[in-house]
C-alpha cells in the first residue's frame, strides 16, 4: 500500500508546525524549501490543512501558517483522512453473484488488516512524535518562522 506524496508532505508540515514557537508562523515558501517541494504544491495541501481544521492561514508581513490543534488531539490517522479520503484501500471486484459479496473472504481479510492499521495510526499522535523531536530540528524549524 501506497499514501501519496500529498500525505508525507502533511505529516512532515504538521509536525515542523507543531515544533514552532506559539504565536509564530511559518511561511510556505520557508516550509516547501526544507521538505524540497514545489511551494505551488505544498500550497495546496496547506489548503487542505486549513479547510480540515489543523492549520490557520495568517495574513500580513509575518504571515504564513501555524497550528491551530492542540497536537495530543492530531493523530496520524487524522491527517491521513484529511488528505486521502476516507474509502477503504481494498475493495473486492469479482462479480459475487453466487456469492454474497458481503462474504468475500478475501476483503474481510484485506478490512480486518486496514482496520488494525487504522487502530495504531488513530493511537499515534503527533504529540507523541514531538517529544521524539531533537534539539537540532528544532532548531532548523525555529530558524525559518516569521
Amino acid at each position: 500500500m501506497k499514501y501519496s506524496k500529498a500525505t508525507n508532505y502533511a505529516l512532515h508540515t504538521i509536525v515542523y508546525l507543531a515544533i514552532v514557537p506559539s504565536g509564530k508562523s511559518i511561511g510556505v515558501k520557508p516550509l516547501a524549501e526544507v521538505q524540497k517541494v514545489s511551494p505551488t504544491y505544498l500550497s495546496k495541501v496547506l489548503t487542505t490543512l486549513v479547510k480540515s481544521g489543523f492549520i490557520e492561514s495568517v495574513t500580513g508581513v509575518n504571515g504564513g501558517y501555524k497550528l491551530i490543534k492542540d497536537v495530543k488531539d492530531i493523530s496520524f490517522l487524522d491527517i491521513i483522512h484529511a488528505i486521502e479520503g476516507t474509502s477503504s484501500l481494498f475493495n473486492c471486484s469479482l462479480d459475487h453473484t453466487q456469492h454474497n459479496r458481503e462474504n468475500c473472504l478475501i476483503e474481510k481479510v484485506m478490512n480486518e488488516a486496514e482496520r488494525k492499521m487504522e487502530d495504531y495510526l488513530g493511537s499515534q499522535t503527533i504529540e507523541d512524535l514531538v517529544k521524539k523531536v531533537d534539539g537540532k530540528m528544532a532548531e532548523n524549524i525555529n530558524s525559518i518562522t516569521n
